[in-house]
């Protein structure tokens, strides 16, 4: 993470969304000698009506417990959704400084291990940074990124054969990252987080220009399509469970259409890799 968002989350979030609004649709005149994109703080500082000093102070870090009523009036002027006016209070919540947590393994319950053995659907456990931490075998048959050690993250931006595999890799990865930045909240000491976010911020342009962005959003339940370079295009429906602050995550088509049947092939083909020879 950069030196400023680690030191001043706030700061940072309140500056990346300014530059995202645009004068016209704040209600300003553009005018014709802006140096900075979006919003300037004096604009923001007016619109929200408090001072411009105060304003100032808030993305230096200098105050980081604002009043709700002030972290509201930003939010509407940065047009913020529900979501990330959510995030916003998060970032400024009145609290003392948080001890620094202490990072502990992110483990799967016995039961959950049964579980994804019996459902008849891909499923598969993920942690907080989208780590596979457990699959079943109808979700490695779906994707073989989608076995333990993998991070989906990761996969979704360095890996061309999980690039290919999703339809809209464009759309999905802006939601991915702003998946993630949601899961980090204010958390950004964790070790995990620290080392997934350096490692992406070296190898993808991509995630480094949304990154940037503080774009905020959940990626819970909805409809996707993916490409599998077996049984081809697949429409999967998509539920997320939190389970123990992990997620179980289950994938499943609508029943009797094209692509349950093409589960049910790759289901076949994965019994038919486990079965053994001459049975």
């Amino acid at each position: 993470m950069s030196d400023d968002t680690h030191a001043n989350p706030l700061g940072g979030y309140l500056r990346a969304r300014r530059a995202l609004v645009t004068p016209e649709q704040a209600g300003l005149p553009a005018g014709g000698n802006r140096r900075v994109p979006g919003l300037r703080r004096e604009e923001v500082a007016l619109l929200a009506g408090i001072s411009a000093d105060y304003y100032l102070r808030l993305e230096r870090g200098r105050d980081r417990n604002p009043s709700a009523q002030v972290l509201e009036a930003l939010a509407r002027v940065l047009r913020l959704d529900e979501l990330e006016q959510e995030y916003l209070l998060g970032l400024a919540g009145s609290r003392p400084a948080p001890r620094r947590r202490r990072s502990r393994p992110e483990r799967v319950p016995p039961r959950l291990h049964e579980l994804l053995a019996g459902v008849q659907v891909p499923a598969f456990v993920e942690g907080r940074a989208f780590d596979v931490l457990a699959s079943n075998r109808l979700a490695v048959a779906l994707s073989p990124r989608l076995r333990p050690g993998f991070n989906r993250l990761r996969s979704l931006l360095l890996d061309p054969e999980e690039q290919a595999f999703q339809q809209d890799w464009t759309r999905a990865a802006e939601g991915f990252i702003a998946a993630f930045r949601k899961s980090v909240g204010d958390d950004v000491d964790n070790p995990r987080f620290v080392e997934l976010v350096g490692e992406l911020a070296l190898s993808s342009e991509r995630f480094r220009t949304l990154w940037a962005r503080h774009d905020v959003r959940g990626l819970d339940g909805g409809t996707t399509t993916v490409h599998h370079p077996v049984v081809g295009e697949l429409r999967l429906h998509r539920d997320k469970l939190p389970v123990d602050g992990l997620l179980l995550v289950l994938y499943y088509a609508d029943h009797g259409s094209a692509s349950d049947e093409k589960l049910r092939l790759l289901a076949s083909m994965a019994d038919d890799v486990r079965r053994p020879e001459g049975r």
